[in-house]
């Protein structure tokens, strides 16, 4: 079980990672763009995935972790009950997600050096 304050250790951890409201709840940035964020519930993060099949595929296999809202069909982000996954799953997730938003140049830098 993880929440809020293991989500905010593990993302300002990452590289150039800076923390800043978005919609008024917690946002994690690689540089200038958004890679995390505490949904509208609290123990609910928003996350980025390679494509929005991947992301249903998460969901499908796992629906007591990932979920989706209207709200983001079509877009490659998925919903993760933070009660419902460790800290070893948090820190990959938040990883995949500072890798696809990360500029490509900064990933390179950190690609194989980052925690799995």
């Amino acid at each position: 079980m993880t929440t809020g304050d293991d989500v905010r250790e593990v993302a300002l951890a990452l590289p150039e990672s800076s923390e800043r409201l978005t919609w008024g709840t917690p946002g994690y940035r690689v540089r200038k763009k958004l890679f995390a964020r505490i949904w509208d519930e609290p123990d609910v993060l928003v996350l980025w995935r390679e494509s929005p099949e991947e992301r249903d595929a998460l969901i499908e296999t796992e629906p007591d972790k990932f979920f989706k809202t209207d709200h983001y069909e079509g877009y490659p982000m998925v919903l993760v009950r933070l009660g419902a996954v460790d800290r070893e799953e948090l820190t990959d997730l938040l990883v995949e997600s500072w890798f696809l938003n990360a500029p490509k140049r900064l990933a390179a830098e950190y690609e194989g050096r980052l925690p799995e």
